[in-house]
């Protein structure tokens, strides 16, 4: 485990960087500002090492960033119609950050604020976070943890855990921003996605609520069955695909049993580096930055729209209000669990 300062935050809180290396010298980073995966570094088939993530060099950057670079999202993963829940008899505004939606919890979700170290080793570091009653105007004082883990073989493995001791929404992911390239490579177009889903979330409009249903991907833009380039349908002519710019949705996967199980698969176009997803997560949402505003990322590099994708695991978008979906709802006193993985290799 190597340490360093990270800088300060807005308020002068100290943030603290964590690298992980494993037996081949591949790095892990993360910052416990929004336990925020800051970069992975691998080597590709030339030799030449990679920067995988997309990311910045301060916490302030961090702090004024709308697009959740890398951080854990929580306590509720993407959007909830109208920002409004029914939990056990009792309803809940939440902050109307996204369209009149509650997007990724608010300005005051998981992804904005520092975590406590709780356990580190040479290969895995967790966090913890209380989240009191009321915080993100969700219900219940929940404690949180999320533990990241890199092995020899090239896996990143991100466990999260949670308790409440009221009735709650649980469910998190991490919005890493990948480009198997390197985060200075641009669009991302010509990378190739795999995704283990015969069904998506179709969206009402652009708000990217979705409609309750499952539509079959079979004959549309969005079947990503067999491997193919991310921009290869990227512009069809699709309302759906209208709506987001790109590639916003959900995925509800095949093998979806609360397992861990091969999810999608990504292969960058120069590189030479894979990666594939294993996840007990019901869903992944595919989103190809579509939304990336010009800026300014990690060493002075330039930011753009579809620099990068995301490969989201988490439960389907609205599923606290939406009885076709598996529910997010985590009761008193019972523990939330979830683990995905993304392992990175070279193409043989």
């Amino acid at each position: 485990m190597q340490k360093r300062s990270f800088g300060q935050t807005k308020e002068g809180r100290e943030v603290t960087e964590y690298t992980l290396v494993n037996a081949q010298g591949m790095t892990l980073s993360v910052i416990d500002l929004g336990a925020t995966i800051v970069s992975i570094t691998m080597k590709g088939s030339d030799g030449n090492v990679y920067d995988v993530v997309l990311g910045y060099d301060t916490p302030v950057d961090y702090q004024n960033n709308t697009c959740y670079f890398g951080a854990v999202i929580g306590r509720n993963a993407n959007r909830i119609d109208h920002a409004h829940i029914h939990l056990d008899g009792k309803d809940y505004s939440l902050e109307a950050n996204d369209n009149e939606n509650n997007l990724h919890s608010g300005s005051h979700g998981f992804h904005a604020v520092i975590w406590d170290v709780v356990q580190e080793s040479a290969q895995s570091i967790t966090f913890s976070y209380v989240s009191r009653d009321g915080e993100q105007d969700f219900p219940g004082n929940m404690t949180a943890k999320v533990t990241y883990t890199l092995d020899d073989n090239g896996e990143v493995a991100i466990a999260y855990e949670a308790v409440c001791d009221q009735t709650t929404v649980a469910n998190f992911t991490n919005h890493a921003y990948f480009n198997l390239d390197g985060h200075d490579s641009g669009v991302i177009e010509g990378q190739k996605l795999e995704l283990h889903a015969s069904y998506y979330t179709p969206v009402i409009d652009s708000k990217a609520i979705p409609t309750g249903e499952l539509a079959k991907v079979a004959g549309t833009p969005f079947d990503f069955r067999e491997m193919k380039e991310i921009g290869r349908d990227i512009e069809a002519d699709d309302t759906q695909l209208r709506y987001a710019g790109g590639y916003d949705h959900n995925y509800a996967l095949d093998k979806a049993d609360g397992t861990m199980q091969l999810a999608a698969r990504a292969r960058g176009a120069k590189s030479g580096i894979c990666m594939d997803v294993y996840t007990d997560c019901v869903g992944i949402q595919l989103y190809t930055g579509n939304f990336i505003t010009p800026q300014t990322g990690k060493g002075g590099v330039q930011y753009g729209k579809r620099h990068a994708f995301c490969l989201e695991t988490q439960y389907f978008p609205n599923a606290v209000n939406e009885k076709n979906f598996k529910s997010p709802v985590l009761k008193a006193g019972d523990t939330y669990r979830s683990v995905t993985k993304y392992c990175f290799g070279l193409e043989k």
